[in-house]
């Protein structure tokens, strides 16, 4: 697989979906298939950071999945636990920056106790950006940041007419390292689960049917090159076709440098 070093995506998105599938097909508990993404997330970060990607974002829970079973949800929590306290050193010694977006209010302190600090902790560094979804819905975040804007425009700090896309888009956590480029979504369904929903807007998707438990280094550079090989318009007459870089970049003389997977 051949990856192109000067056309990465900046922001990549990935709905992490299949664990409970995963451990059906084995005829395991689910909490095992959970157990397996966790370590899919471990390769995906290094894969990434090896890449020199600058910002995943990873939907871990989402607001709606609180109402899952209480054991499965508990499980879910020791789970994000003992990640965050397994992967500390790796976080702070590669710099990379860990950001959490969603409804933090809503996680137990058992996961806050190691979350909170970690995030201070590597709020410097400046190699990836790393954000954690949780306890997130892309609807709800519009709905937070369209009630700030209202207030605002009620207190006089903001005419209704600064209402705007772009001060829309500033109050957003998620959107704070830029639009996603590139949104992966594993475990074969073609939806996006209020995931990122404002960014999304131009963002280019891929939809893989491997479960999220047996996802790698191999099927993230396979998204990042289907990803290389489009024509990003944002609304634009296009180029006849050619994508934005790699052959079309040859084809008008340019270098192209590519990484052999």
């Amino acid at each position: 697989m051949l990856v192109e070093a000067k056309n990465l995506p900046s922001h990549v998105g990935i709905i992490m979906d299949g664990n409970g599938r995963w451990a059906q097909l084995r005829g395991a508990p689910r909490v095992q298939g959970h157990r397996e993404g966790s370590k899919a997330v471990r390769n995906t970060v290094r894969a990434a950071r090896r890449l020199g990607l600058k910002a995943l974002t990873l939907y871990a829970f989402s607001e709606q999945n609180w109402a899952r079973p209480g054991d499965e949800v508990d499980a879910l929590m020791e789970l994000l636990r003992e990640f965050l306290v397994g992967e500390r050193d790796e976080i702070v010694d590669n710099g990379i920056r860990l950001s959490a977006v969603g409804n933090l209010g809503r996680l137990p302190t058992l996961v806050r106790a190691v979350l909170d600090p970690l995030r201070r902790e590597s709020e410097k560094n400046d190699q990836m950006t790393l954000t954690l979804a949780l306890s997130y819905g892309g609807r709800e975040e519009i709905a937070t940041a369209a009630r700030e804007l209202a207030r605002q425009v009620a207190a006089g700090k903001r005419k209704p007419e600064e209402v705007t896309e772009e001060a829309l888009h500033s109050l957003m956590p998620s959107l704070a390292v830029g639009d996603p480029d590139l949104v992966i979504r594993t475990g074969g369904e073609r939806r996006i689960s209020n995931f990122l929903l404002y960014g999304l807007a131009y963002a280019e998707l891929y939809f893989a049917d491997v479960l999220w438990p047996d996802f790698g280094s191999p099927e993230l550079h396979e998204a990042i090159a289907s990803y290389q090989q489009r024509e990003r318009r944002f609304g634009l007459v296009g180029k006849g076709g050619l994508p934005t870089s790699g052959p079309g970049d040859e084809r008008r003389g340019a270098s192209v440098t590519r990484i052999a997977i």
